[in-house]
Protein backbone atom coordinates (compact mmCIF):
# COMPACT_ATOMS: atom_id res chain seq x y z
CA UNK A 1 0.00 0.00 0.00
CA UNK A 2 1.54 3.12 -0.81
CA UNK A 3 1.39 6.16 1.99
CA UNK A 4 0.64 9.72 1.60
CA UNK A 5 3.90 10.97 1.80
CA UNK A 6 5.44 8.77 -0.85
CA UNK A 7 2.52 9.85 -3.03
CA UNK A 8 3.35 13.22 -2.34
CA UNK A 9 6.95 12.76 -3.47
CA UNK A 10 6.52 11.38 -6.89
CA UNK A 11 3.33 13.46 -8.14
CA UNK A 12 3.17 17.42 -8.12
CA UNK A 13 0.11 19.36 -6.84
CA UNK A 14 -0.74 19.95 -10.64
CA UNK A 15 -2.12 16.24 -11.15
CA UNK A 16 -4.53 16.52 -8.13
CA UNK A 17 -6.52 19.02 -10.54
CA UNK A 18 -7.79 15.34 -12.50
CA UNK A 19 -7.82 16.70 -15.62
CA UNK A 20 -10.23 15.18 -17.98
CA UNK A 21 -8.82 13.39 -21.50
CA UNK A 22 -11.68 12.18 -23.28
CA UNK A 23 -9.91 11.28 -26.53
CA UNK A 24 -7.36 9.01 -24.55
CA UNK A 25 -11.09 7.13 -22.90
CA UNK A 26 -12.86 6.63 -26.68
CA UNK A 27 -9.21 5.87 -27.89
CA UNK A 28 -9.25 2.80 -25.04
CA UNK A 29 -12.43 2.23 -26.89
CA UNK A 30 -15.59 -0.25 -26.48
CA UNK A 31 -15.90 -2.76 -29.13
CA UNK A 32 -18.66 -1.84 -31.83
CA UNK A 33 -22.06 -2.97 -30.82
CA UNK A 34 -21.76 -4.96 -33.95
CA UNK A 35 -19.00 -6.43 -33.74
CA UNK A 36 -20.08 -7.64 -29.78
CA UNK A 37 -21.11 -11.31 -29.21
CA UNK A 38 -22.49 -10.80 -26.17
CA UNK A 39 -19.18 -10.48 -24.59
CA UNK A 40 -18.22 -8.72 -21.43
CA UNK A 41 -17.64 -5.32 -22.45
CA UNK A 42 -16.29 -4.69 -18.91
CA UNK A 43 -13.33 -6.58 -19.33
CA UNK A 44 -9.92 -4.79 -19.77
CA UNK A 45 -10.88 -1.57 -17.82
CA UNK A 46 -8.17 -0.32 -15.62
CA UNK A 47 -8.87 -0.88 -11.33
CA UNK A 48 -8.49 1.89 -9.32
CA UNK A 49 -5.38 1.66 -7.01
CA UNK A 50 -4.04 3.40 -4.27
CA UNK A 51 -2.68 6.51 -5.97
CA UNK A 52 -6.49 6.95 -7.13
CA UNK A 53 -7.85 6.97 -3.46
CA UNK A 54 -5.00 9.28 -2.18
CA UNK A 55 -5.75 11.62 -4.69
CA UNK A 56 -8.78 11.94 -3.96
CA UNK A 57 -8.05 12.75 -0.49
CA UNK A 58 -5.67 15.01 -1.35
CA UNK A 59 -8.11 16.87 -3.01
CA UNK A 60 -10.40 16.47 -0.02
CA UNK A 61 -7.95 17.89 2.09
CA UNK A 62 -7.18 20.75 -0.96
CA UNK A 63 -11.15 21.83 -0.40
CA UNK A 64 -11.39 21.95 3.34
CA UNK A 65 -8.20 24.56 3.41
CA UNK A 66 -10.38 26.35 0.71
CA UNK A 67 -13.44 26.34 2.71
CA UNK A 68 -11.84 26.82 5.92
CA UNK A 69 -13.07 23.67 7.63
CA UNK A 70 -10.36 22.10 9.92
CA UNK A 71 -11.52 18.84 9.67
CA UNK A 72 -14.03 16.25 8.23
CA UNK A 73 -16.14 13.23 9.91
CA UNK A 74 -17.49 10.67 7.17
CA UNK A 75 -19.39 7.72 8.23
CA UNK A 76 -20.31 4.41 6.29
CA UNK A 77 -21.91 4.65 3.02
CA UNK A 78 -20.73 5.77 -0.83
CA UNK A 79 -18.45 8.49 0.09
CA UNK A 80 -16.28 6.10 2.85
CA UNK A 81 -16.05 3.92 -0.10
CA UNK A 82 -15.21 7.23 -2.46
CA UNK A 83 -12.19 8.36 -0.16
CA UNK A 84 -10.74 4.81 1.72
CA UNK A 85 -12.32 1.81 -0.61
CA UNK A 86 -13.87 1.01 2.86
CA UNK A 87 -17.20 -0.62 2.84
CA UNK A 88 -19.13 -0.60 6.19
CA UNK A 89 -22.79 -1.38 7.34
CA UNK A 90 -24.84 1.40 8.55
CA UNK A 91 -25.68 0.43 11.88
CA UNK A 92 -26.91 2.03 15.11
CA UNK A 93 -23.53 1.81 16.23
CA UNK A 94 -20.50 4.76 14.87
CA UNK A 95 -17.91 4.37 12.76
CA UNK A 96 -16.20 6.52 10.68
CA UNK A 97 -12.98 8.49 9.85
CA UNK A 98 -11.51 12.03 10.44
CA UNK A 99 -9.74 13.46 7.56
CA UNK A 100 -7.92 16.50 8.25
CA UNK A 101 -5.27 18.61 6.08
CA UNK A 102 -2.26 17.70 7.48
CA UNK A 103 -2.50 14.31 9.45
CA UNK A 104 -3.35 10.45 8.09
CA UNK A 105 -7.00 9.60 8.67
CA UNK A 106 -7.81 8.97 12.20
CA UNK A 107 -11.13 5.97 12.36
CA UNK A 108 -13.91 5.95 15.53
CA UNK A 109 -14.34 1.96 15.37
CA UNK A 110 -16.68 -0.04 18.39
CA UNK A 111 -14.55 -1.91 20.19
CA UNK A 112 -15.73 -5.48 19.52
CA UNK A 113 -15.44 -4.53 15.48
CA UNK A 114 -11.94 -3.46 15.82
CA UNK A 115 -10.04 -7.06 14.53
CA UNK A 116 -12.59 -6.74 11.65
CA UNK A 117 -12.02 -2.81 11.15
CA UNK A 118 -8.53 -3.36 10.26
CA UNK A 119 -9.12 -6.15 8.15
CA UNK A 120 -10.57 -3.32 5.77
CA UNK A 121 -9.39 -0.17 6.65
CA UNK A 122 -6.26 0.64 4.12
CA UNK A 123 -5.35 3.73 4.42
CA UNK A 124 -4.84 5.61 8.26
CA UNK A 125 -3.49 3.23 11.54
CA UNK A 126 -4.44 4.98 14.35
CA UNK A 127 -8.17 3.14 14.95
CA UNK A 128 -9.73 4.60 18.27
CA UNK A 129 -12.18 2.22 20.15
CA UNK A 130 -15.10 2.79 22.41
CA UNK A 131 -17.02 -0.12 24.61
CA UNK A 132 -20.62 -0.36 24.34
CA UNK A 133 -21.21 1.33 27.67
CA UNK A 134 -19.46 4.35 26.20
CA UNK A 135 -19.57 7.93 23.75
CA UNK A 136 -18.40 7.14 20.43
CA UNK A 137 -18.97 10.90 19.97
CA UNK A 138 -16.07 11.78 22.80
CA UNK A 139 -13.74 10.39 20.90
CA UNK A 140 -13.58 13.10 18.56
CA UNK A 141 -12.91 15.91 21.17
CA UNK A 142 -9.49 13.65 21.29
CA UNK A 143 -8.88 13.69 17.66
CA UNK A 144 -9.38 17.54 17.05
CA UNK A 145 -6.92 18.29 19.89
CA UNK A 146 -4.61 15.57 18.56
CA UNK A 147 -5.06 17.37 15.19
CA UNK A 148 -4.19 20.84 17.07
CA UNK A 149 -7.95 22.28 15.63
CA UNK A 150 -9.28 22.19 19.59
CA UNK A 151 -12.30 24.35 19.38
CA UNK A 152 -12.13 24.00 15.49
CA UNK A 153 -14.71 23.34 12.64
CA UNK A 154 -15.51 19.77 11.86
CA UNK A 155 -17.00 19.33 8.88
CA UNK A 156 -19.99 16.61 8.63
CA UNK A 157 -20.55 14.50 5.74
CA UNK A 158 -24.02 14.64 3.68
CA UNK A 159 -24.73 11.13 4.70
CA UNK A 160 -23.93 11.06 8.06
CA UNK A 161 -27.34 10.29 10.11
CA UNK A 162 -28.96 12.96 12.43
CA UNK A 163 -28.67 10.63 15.46
CA UNK A 164 -24.75 11.02 15.22
CA UNK A 165 -24.94 14.81 14.80
CA UNK A 166 -26.99 15.37 17.42
CA UNK A 167 -24.78 12.79 19.74
CA UNK A 168 -21.82 15.09 18.66
CA UNK A 169 -23.89 18.21 19.41
CA UNK A 170 -25.09 16.78 22.77
CA UNK A 171 -21.82 14.92 23.94
CA UNK A 172 -19.01 17.84 22.98
CA UNK A 173 -18.83 21.41 22.33
CA UNK A 174 -17.14 20.76 18.48
CA UNK A 175 -18.40 23.58 16.33
CA UNK A 176 -20.38 21.21 13.24
CA UNK A 177 -20.62 22.85 10.49
CA UNK A 178 -21.93 21.52 7.19
CA UNK A 179 -18.95 19.11 5.08
CA UNK A 180 -21.06 18.90 1.69
CA UNK A 181 -19.14 21.23 0.39
CA UNK A 182 -16.14 19.39 0.32
CA UNK A 183 -16.96 16.02 -0.87
CA UNK A 184 -19.35 17.15 -3.53
CA UNK A 185 -16.76 19.43 -5.22
CA UNK A 186 -14.54 16.34 -4.91
CA UNK A 187 -16.82 14.36 -6.41
CA UNK A 188 -17.99 16.04 -9.26
CA UNK A 189 -14.73 16.37 -11.28
CA UNK A 190 -14.25 13.07 -12.70
CA UNK A 191 -11.28 10.99 -13.33
CA UNK A 192 -10.35 9.15 -16.72
CA UNK A 193 -10.30 6.22 -15.04
CA UNK A 194 -14.04 7.03 -13.71
CA UNK A 195 -15.03 8.69 -16.80
CA UNK A 196 -14.19 5.22 -18.34
CA UNK A 197 -16.36 3.36 -15.74
CA UNK A 198 -19.15 5.40 -16.77
CA UNK A 199 -18.40 5.28 -20.73
CA UNK A 200 -18.62 1.41 -20.41
CA UNK A 201 -21.54 1.31 -18.26
CA UNK A 202 -23.86 3.85 -20.47
CA UNK A 203 -22.74 2.04 -23.15
CA UNK A 204 -24.38 -1.40 -21.98
CA UNK A 205 -27.28 0.11 -20.99
CA UNK A 206 -27.90 1.58 -24.72
CA UNK A 207 -26.95 -2.14 -26.26
CA UNK A 208 -29.59 -4.24 -23.32
CA UNK A 209 -32.36 -1.14 -24.46
CA UNK A 210 -31.64 -2.06 -28.13
CA UNK A 211 -31.47 -6.44 -27.67
CA UNK A 212 -34.72 -5.90 -25.22
CA UNK A 213 -36.63 -4.19 -27.98
CA UNK A 214 -36.33 -6.74 -30.44
CA UNK A 215 -38.57 -9.07 -28.42
CA UNK A 216 -41.31 -6.47 -28.13
CA UNK A 217 -44.52 -8.42 -28.65
CA UNK A 218 -48.02 -7.56 -28.31
CA UNK A 219 -50.15 -8.90 -24.95
CA UNK A 220 -46.38 -8.52 -23.13
CA UNK A 221 -46.52 -7.37 -19.54
CA UNK A 222 -43.92 -4.60 -18.69
CA UNK A 223 -42.21 -6.78 -16.02
CA UNK A 224 -41.20 -9.28 -19.06
CA UNK A 225 -39.38 -6.25 -20.83
CA UNK A 226 -37.85 -4.75 -17.73
CA UNK A 227 -36.98 -9.07 -17.21
CA UNK A 228 -35.19 -8.95 -20.94
CA UNK A 229 -33.37 -5.56 -20.32
CA UNK A 230 -32.13 -7.21 -16.82
CA UNK A 231 -30.63 -10.39 -18.60
CA UNK A 232 -29.75 -8.24 -21.40
CA UNK A 233 -27.39 -6.03 -18.81
CA UNK A 234 -25.97 -9.26 -17.72
CA UNK A 235 -24.89 -10.56 -20.94
CA UNK A 236 -22.73 -7.42 -21.54
CA UNK A 237 -21.00 -7.76 -18.25
CA UNK A 238 -23.12 -5.37 -15.69
CA UNK A 239 -25.16 -5.95 -13.24
CA UNK A 240 -28.35 -3.64 -14.09
CA UNK A 241 -32.01 -3.60 -15.30
CA UNK A 242 -34.76 -0.66 -16.15
CA UNK A 243 -38.81 -0.04 -15.52
CA UNK A 244 -41.15 -0.26 -18.23
CA UNK A 245 -43.88 2.02 -18.74
CA UNK A 246 -46.50 1.53 -21.50
CA UNK A 247 -49.34 3.77 -22.95
CA UNK A 248 -50.57 6.02 -20.94
CA UNK A 249 -48.47 5.08 -17.94
CA UNK A 250 -45.66 6.93 -19.53
CA UNK A 251 -47.37 9.75 -18.26
CA UNK A 252 -45.97 8.86 -14.76
CA UNK A 253 -41.99 10.44 -15.00
CA UNK A 254 -41.54 7.30 -12.75
CA UNK A 255 -43.82 5.30 -12.60
CA UNK A 256 -47.30 4.39 -11.49
CA UNK A 257 -48.92 1.36 -10.04
CA UNK A 258 -51.62 0.82 -13.11
CA UNK A 259 -50.50 -1.93 -15.10
CA UNK A 260 -51.89 -3.35 -18.53
CA UNK A 261 -50.44 -5.68 -21.66
CA UNK A 262 -48.65 -3.89 -24.46
CA UNK A 263 -51.19 -2.79 -27.25
CA UNK A 264 -50.41 -1.57 -30.87
CA UNK A 265 -49.85 2.03 -31.20
CA UNK A 266 -48.53 2.27 -27.16
CA UNK A 267 -45.90 4.43 -26.27
CA UNK A 268 -43.64 2.54 -24.39
CA UNK A 269 -40.76 4.09 -22.07
CA UNK A 270 -37.68 2.51 -20.51
CA UNK A 271 -35.51 4.14 -17.85
CA UNK A 272 -33.20 2.68 -15.91
CA UNK A 273 -29.20 1.85 -16.07
CA UNK A 274 -26.21 -0.62 -14.39
CA UNK A 275 -23.01 -0.08 -11.97
CA UNK A 276 -19.49 -0.70 -13.62
CA UNK A 277 -16.73 -0.70 -11.14
CA UNK A 278 -19.32 1.22 -9.06
CA UNK A 279 -20.27 3.99 -11.43
CA UNK A 280 -23.50 4.02 -12.84
CA UNK A 281 -25.43 4.73 -16.15
CA UNK A 282 -28.74 6.24 -16.34
CA UNK A 283 -30.65 6.34 -19.70
CA UNK A 284 -34.14 6.78 -21.43
CA UNK A 285 -35.61 5.78 -24.62
CA UNK A 286 -38.49 6.76 -25.48
CA UNK A 287 -40.42 4.10 -28.60
CA UNK A 288 -43.69 3.43 -30.18
CA UNK A 289 -44.88 -0.55 -30.32
CA UNK A 290 -46.46 -0.14 -34.17
CA UNK A 291 -46.86 3.05 -35.73
CA UNK A 292 -46.99 6.07 -33.85
CA UNK A 293 -49.63 8.83 -33.98
CA UNK A 294 -49.50 12.47 -35.25
CA UNK A 295 -49.41 13.39 -31.95
CA UNK A 296 -46.80 11.00 -30.23
CA UNK A 297 -44.19 11.68 -32.86
CA UNK A 298 -44.90 15.43 -32.53
CA UNK A 299 -44.40 15.65 -29.08
CA UNK A 300 -41.36 13.30 -29.68
CA UNK A 301 -39.80 15.71 -31.33
CA UNK A 302 -40.16 18.88 -29.32
CA UNK A 303 -38.28 16.49 -26.85
CA UNK A 304 -35.40 15.73 -28.76
CA UNK A 305 -35.66 19.24 -29.97
CA UNK A 306 -35.09 20.30 -26.23
CA UNK A 307 -32.30 17.66 -25.97
CA UNK A 308 -30.37 18.93 -28.57
CA UNK A 309 -31.01 22.87 -27.31
CA UNK A 310 -29.59 21.74 -24.01
CA UNK A 311 -26.88 19.91 -25.58
CA UNK A 312 -25.86 22.53 -28.37
CA UNK A 313 -24.93 25.40 -25.58
CA UNK A 314 -23.21 22.83 -23.05
CA UNK A 315 -19.28 24.28 -22.89
CA UNK A 316 -16.87 24.38 -19.38
CA UNK A 317 -18.11 27.93 -17.89
CA UNK A 318 -21.79 27.54 -18.50
CA UNK A 319 -23.70 27.87 -15.67
CA UNK A 320 -26.04 24.69 -14.77
CA UNK A 321 -29.42 26.67 -15.05
CA UNK A 322 -28.83 27.55 -18.84
CA UNK A 323 -29.05 24.19 -19.78
CA UNK A 324 -32.45 23.69 -18.16
CA UNK A 325 -33.97 26.83 -19.38
CA UNK A 326 -32.65 26.29 -23.07
CA UNK A 327 -34.32 23.39 -22.59
CA UNK A 328 -37.53 24.23 -21.14
CA UNK A 329 -38.00 27.69 -23.63
CA UNK A 330 -38.03 24.80 -26.61
CA UNK A 331 -41.10 23.12 -24.61
CA UNK A 332 -42.83 26.70 -23.51
CA UNK A 333 -42.28 27.62 -27.17
CA UNK A 334 -43.62 24.63 -29.38
CA UNK A 335 -47.31 25.11 -26.87
CA UNK A 336 -46.88 22.50 -24.40
CA UNK A 337 -46.86 25.20 -21.38
CA UNK A 338 -44.23 27.23 -19.26
CA UNK A 339 -42.43 26.35 -16.23
CA UNK A 340 -43.24 23.00 -15.19
CA UNK A 341 -46.55 22.67 -16.70
CA UNK A 342 -46.28 19.21 -19.07
CA UNK A 343 -42.10 19.48 -18.58
CA UNK A 344 -42.59 18.36 -15.00
CA UNK A 345 -39.26 17.68 -13.57
CA UNK A 346 -35.40 19.78 -13.65
CA UNK A 347 -33.18 19.08 -17.30
CA UNK A 348 -30.53 16.72 -15.36
CA UNK A 349 -28.33 15.68 -12.39
CA UNK A 350 -24.95 14.50 -11.84
CA UNK A 351 -23.99 10.96 -12.01
CA UNK A 352 -21.07 9.02 -10.73
CA UNK A 353 -21.00 6.42 -8.12
CA UNK A 354 -24.86 7.07 -7.59
CA UNK A 355 -27.42 7.67 -9.94
CA UNK A 356 -28.32 11.15 -8.52
CA UNK A 357 -25.52 12.97 -7.23
CA UNK A 358 -24.28 16.92 -6.67
CA UNK A 359 -24.25 19.20 -9.28
CA UNK A 360 -27.93 19.46 -10.61
CA UNK A 361 -29.02 21.03 -13.70
CA UNK A 362 -31.93 23.03 -12.29
CA UNK A 363 -33.06 26.57 -12.89
CA UNK A 364 -31.97 27.55 -9.65
CA UNK A 365 -28.02 26.31 -9.69
CA UNK A 366 -25.92 29.32 -10.77
CA UNK A 367 -22.53 26.67 -10.76
CA UNK A 368 -20.58 27.03 -13.45
CA UNK A 369 -19.61 23.63 -15.10
CA UNK A 370 -16.02 22.40 -15.29
CA UNK A 371 -14.48 19.91 -17.39
CA UNK A 372 -14.98 16.57 -16.13
CA UNK A 373 -18.75 17.19 -14.66
CA UNK A 374 -21.15 14.39 -15.26
CA UNK A 375 -24.95 15.17 -15.89
CA UNK A 376 -27.63 13.82 -17.25
CA UNK A 377 -29.92 15.58 -20.02
CA UNK A 378 -33.10 14.50 -19.93
CA UNK A 379 -35.72 16.74 -20.94
CA UNK A 380 -39.87 15.33 -21.07
CA UNK A 381 -43.57 16.21 -21.72
CA UNK A 382 -46.19 14.27 -20.01
CA UNK A 383 -49.52 14.59 -20.82
CA UNK A 384 -51.56 12.28 -18.12
CA UNK A 385 -54.61 10.03 -19.72
CA UNK A 386 -52.51 10.15 -22.44
CA UNK A 387 -48.82 9.07 -22.80
CA UNK A 388 -45.39 10.55 -21.72
CA UNK A 389 -42.03 11.12 -23.84
CA UNK A 390 -38.37 11.47 -22.15
CA UNK A 391 -34.93 11.25 -24.03
CA UNK A 392 -31.99 10.73 -21.36
CA UNK A 393 -28.46 10.67 -22.14
CA UNK A 394 -25.55 10.68 -19.71
CA UNK A 395 -22.57 12.64 -20.48
CA UNK A 396 -19.53 14.66 -19.71
CA UNK A 397 -18.64 18.51 -20.29
CA UNK A 398 -15.15 18.69 -22.00
CA UNK A 399 -12.61 21.26 -22.40
CA UNK A 400 -14.50 21.63 -25.89
CA UNK A 401 -17.77 21.11 -25.44
CA UNK A 402 -19.12 17.28 -23.71
CA UNK A 403 -19.20 13.86 -24.27
CA UNK A 404 -22.66 11.89 -24.47
CA UNK A 405 -21.26 8.23 -23.06
CA UNK A 406 -22.16 5.93 -24.94
CA UNK A 407 -23.26 7.06 -27.66
CA UNK A 408 -25.78 5.86 -29.43
CA UNK A 409 -28.10 8.93 -29.29
CA UNK A 410 -31.85 8.72 -30.24
CA UNK A 411 -32.35 11.00 -33.71
CA UNK A 412 -36.05 9.85 -34.47
CA UNK A 413 -39.08 7.67 -32.22
CA UNK A 414 -38.13 5.00 -34.87
CA UNK A 415 -34.39 5.14 -33.99
CA UNK A 416 -33.92 5.12 -30.53
CA UNK A 417 -30.11 4.53 -30.92
CA UNK A 418 -29.04 6.52 -33.80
Amino acid sequence: MISRRSFLKTTGTASLAMGVGINTIIGNGIADSATVSFNDLTQNLPNLNDKDFIARQEMARRWLGKLKIDALFVEGGVNMKYFMDTDWWMSERMFGFVLSPDHDPIWICPAFEMKRAKELIRFGQDIRIWEEHESPYKLLLGIMKDIGKAGGKLGVGPNVRNFITEGIRNDTNINLVNGAPVTENTRAIKTEKELQYMEVANHITKLAYRDAFAQLSEGMSSGELSGFISEAHTKYGASGGGFALFGAASAFPHGTKERRPLRDGDIILVDGGCSVNGYRSDVTRTIVFGKASKKQREVFEVVREAHGAAFSIISKGLPCREADMAARKVVEKAGYGAGYKTFVHRLGHGIGMEGHEFPYLVGNNWLKMQPGMTFTNEPGIYLYGEFGVRIEDSFVVTENGYHVFGEMKSTSIEAPFG
